[in-house]
């Protein structure tokens, strides 16, 4: 049961913005790995393609975590579940800070991975408390704050990695992390789980859910498709900085998340382009989008500038393809949210895991060059799969495929 105190408002703004920052530092220990793959690649004495299994299984843990823990939140009372998944998010934290070796850390990502899904507990938890006319907006406030930490984290981890070293950076998040578990410790109201049902059942329901959406399936594949072309950029840009003839830092790399921050300033006029023009409409310009940013990259590959042309635009479309497929999706079955959420989502990081490990090895394999046309390939493919799709773009949303 929630506590009293919370009656007259079960979601102040201060719990809000609690929650939002929680989402954001919570899904942020997932990314301080890459701007310091060339520190780890100097360290380890690995080559581009070993280095590159780090960010890859960290997300491949995101991706378990998704599909085996997030449905445990309509089961498992959500404070205690978000709190115990908290601490051992910040034991694997802690593993990987200390790690004496390549395998150490890339197994220590995994178990990041794996508990940084706390990060989707927190997102339903916003819209179960939250009133039903202020539904939307709290659980837009609470995007935000982790699309931020998404791209934020690459920031912070590059100036600290370039000051003091690649542990520092994982000592921050294990001191972030534990600072935020005691304030959500101190903070969260109890909230009484919403089924019954047992764990093998709940984990047939996403089966028998996959199936009976179409739109599900298939903005679960344009997710997919998008956020792997994301993935490839992302995974290699640390490398393509410090290789000649640009031959910068991992701070320079970090810098780079400040740029894809805008990005996640305009999750809230996507949200309100998407109820206004439909989501198919914003999901194939943002995928679009997303494969046409590395043109410019791939033109002019020694360009800052074109790099960070490339980012934004690649960050603005990015965010409006997932806000506008997270509309629909969440309209499909009011009951079934967080299970609607995890179908989706785990599909999305698997395909940013494939899309990490492919990056990697086209860098390794054919340079920037294999880099652009893989990540522009699979933007472009995620746009054609929705805009070929039956239904008209401007209502699409709302018709099956």
């Amino acid at each position: 049961m929630r506590n009293p105190e919370s009656t007259a408002d079960p979601l102040p703004p201060s719990l809000l913005f609690l929650l939002a920052a929680a989402a954001g530092i919570m899904v942020a220990n997932i990314y301080y790995n890459q701007p310091v793959l060339g520190l780890l690649a100097h360290e380890f004495g690995a080559d581009g393609a070993e280095i590159g299994m780090v960010p890859v299984l960290t997300q491949v843990g995101y991706a378990l975590g998704l599909l085996l823990l997030s449905p445990l939140g309509d089961r498992v009372e959500r404070k205690r579940l978000i709190l115990v998944t908290a601490s051992a998010l910040t034991v694997a934290l802690t593993v990987a800070a200390l790690a004496p070796s390549l395998s150490v850390l890339a197994a220590a990502g995994l178990g990041v991975g794996l508990l940084a899904t706390v990060t989707q507990q927190v997102v339903p938890l916003a819209a179960q408390l939250a009133p039903e006319a202020r539904r939307g907006r709290s659980v837009g406030t609470v995007m935000m704050g982790l699309l931020l930490g998404i791209l934020l984290a690459r920031t912070v981890s590059g100036f600290i990695a370039e000051l003091a070293g690649w542990r520092a950076a994982f000592w921050g998040g294990v001191a972030l992390t534990l600072v935020m578990t005691l304030a959500l410790w101190a903070r969260l109201p109890r909230v009484a789980p919403s089924v019954r049902l047992s764990y093998p059942r709940l984990m047939r329901s996403l089966l028998d859910l996959f199936l009976a959406h179409p739109v599900l399936r298939r903005g679960a594949l344009v997710q997919a498709l998008q956020f792997a072309a994301f993935s490839v950029f992302w995974s290699v840009l640390a490398l393509k900085l410090q290789a000649p003839p640009l031959h910068l830092g991992s701070s320079v790399a970090g810098l780079f998340g400040v740029i894809g921050a805008a990005g996640a300033l305009m999750a809230p006029l996507a949200g309100r382009l998407a109820d206004r023009r439909g989501p198919r409409f914003l999901i194939v310009g943002g995928a679009a989008a997303v494969g046409l940013a590395f043109v410019p990259m791939a033109l002019w590959p020694n360009s800052l500038t074109a790099l960070v042309v490339g980012v934004l635009v690649m960050d603005v479309g990015a965010q409006a393809a997932m806000v506008s497929n997270q509309t629909r999706i969440y309209a499909l079955d009011a009951a079934a949210r967080s299970r609607l959420n995890t179908v989706y989502m785990t599909v999305m990081f698997t395909g940013g895991a494939l899309g990490s490990a492919l990056g990697a090895q086209a860098w390794a394999g054919w340079g920037w060059g294999g880099v652009c046309v893989l990540g522009g390939g699979l933007g472009l493919a995620a746009a054609a799969v929705e805009g070929l799709a039956r239904g008209e773009i401007r209502r699409g949303g709302r018709k099956p495929a």
